[in-house]
């Protein structure tokens, strides 16, 4: 290992030094592995670790890089994955004592396409049960811990991912967002979070919660990585970030329902990010949107009887290896009506096409990412209310994305865990990543 401080770099990083020979990517998986084991830890973030699969990946990914014939810029980098997709010969559980012992015979789609770009599969990280928690917390499995504050949750589902990247304990991480759980992680522990248009990304060989939600995205130390991610996922180049300049984009500000019980330090993290963007050359416009409230207003129809449906056979053989809350959740959509779920995707489908038409004009739609900080886990694992309402308070702003059917990117604001996110129409992932790569320049430079 020749870098300094190599666990804290980009995975874009290490790949150009390992392109550059500076950098071996055995050594590396072998050092990432090393820190894994030590880490006091390592444990709570990573389910299990693949160290076989990844030292043959590494020792491959060195055998191109010395013979001039590396696949992309991310081959030879380490990934960890969350505990949701497949990986052939290795448990996958989705963090359910209900699916302890799954075994799946082949890898994931998109475990498939990264390994074909080089990239080396480090291990399995913890995440919520059946990924249907914004908080991160997990009695059944693990709680990973939060980079700010290690008594305090991390953000979910896609809890372990975060705290892999944040702890040094992976240079970047793949995990899914149905509700708010790549970019909610993400916020909370200082990282970069993609949420990518629904259908986008294949999930074939993903354990579903939604599938009309469900989408896959990366968490990483910066919108680069996340640019460079997206495209090893679609097995092309990635998006351009060259040039990407805030002179002369217009944001709009979503006001209304994002700010509703807002804690301090989201509103004022959020407030001083804003004030970054227009100070480096954005337009800023402020405003309430009526089809985001009206979306809302259609959450529960339109998200928990497709969870419970997912689920419930499986769920009603051992509903008691559940946590309690969880399996709350799920039976919440057992009693709506299949009527009332049909209007409401109906509705949901014209609050879609107005907010589209009203938010036109802008280059992206800005919020607080949770208008929350990381509650402490003991309290919510004691405190069966609590738990309930910061998980619909933490899970709020992200799901109108998911709602409205776009494709977002949260980044730090610089006050700890708090993120602001930008949000973009669907399949606008490669323009939001450049407005993203703008908008991180400026949030980083002053």
């Amino acid at each position: 290992m020749k870098l300094e401080n190599w666990n804290h770099l980009s995975a874009s990083a290490l790949g150009r030094a390992i392109g550059a020979g500076a950098l071996c990517p055995v050594d590396l998986a072998e050092a990432y592995l090393e820190a894994i084991a030590a880490h006091p830890h390592g444990g709570r973030i990573y389910a299990r670790t693949t160290r076989d699969r990844a030292l043959d990946e590494a020792m491959s990914a060195r055998s191109r890089a010395r013979a001039g014939q590396r696949r992309g810029p991310l081959d030879g980098v380490p990934l960890s994955w969350k505990d949701l997709f497949d990986t052939a010969g290795i448990a996958t559980e989705s963090g359910s004592a209900l699916l302890k012992g799954r075994t799946p015979t082949q890898d994931a789609q998109i475990l498939q396409i990264l390994t074909r770009a080089g990239t080396v599969c480090l291990g399995k990280t913890h995440q919520t049960e059946f990924a249907y928690s914004g908080l991160g917390l997990n009695p059944v499995t693990a709680t990973p811990p939060c980079i700010n504050d290690h008594a305090a949750v991390p953000g979910g589902s896609s809890s372990g991912a975060a705290a892999s990247v944040a702890f040094g304990l992976a240079p970047a991480a793949i995990g899914s967002d149905t509700g708010g759980s790549v970019r909610i992680p993400a916020a909370w522990n200082d990282l970069v979070g993609l949420k990518t248009t629904s259908g986008r990304i294949s999930l074939a060989g993903a354990v579903p919660l939604a599938p009309k939600f469900d989408t896959a995205g990366p968490l990483a130390r910066s919108v680069e990585d996340c640019a460079a991610l997206l495209g090893a996922m679609e097995d092309r180049p990635a998006p351009d970030l060259r040039g990407a300049s805030l002179h002369g984009m217009r944001f709009l500000v979503l006001e209304g329902a994002p700010f509703e019980d807002i804690r301090e330090a989201p509103a004022q993290g959020f407030e001083s990010a804003v004030d970054k963007l227009a100070r480096a050359g954005a337009q800023i416009t402020r405003a309430t949107l009526a089809p985001v409230q009206a979306a809302l207003a259609l959450s529960a129809i339109i998200y928990t009887p497709e969870c419970y449906a997912q689920w419930r056979d499986l769920i009603e053989t051992r509903p008691e290896l559940m946590f309690p809350p969880i399996l709350e959740r799920f039976r919440s959509g057992r009693d709506h009506l299949a009527t009332d779920y049909i209007a409401a995707w109906a509705a949901l489908d014209g609050h879609r096409a107005a907010y589209l038409a009203q938010t036109a004009g802008y280059d992206a739609v800005l919020l607080p990412t949770a208008p929350n900080l990381p509650p402490n886990a003991q309290r919510l694992q004691e405190d069966h209310a609590y738990f309930t309402t910061e998980n619909l308070l933490t899970l709020r702003n992200t799901r109108i994305g998911n709602l409205l059917g776009l494709c977002a990117l949260t980044l730090p604001t610089g006050t700890p865990s708090v993120g602001i996110s930008l949000m973009a129409p669907p399949m606008a992932e490669d323009r939001l990543l450049r407005v993203g790569a703008a908008a991180e320049a400026a949030l980083t430079a002053m």
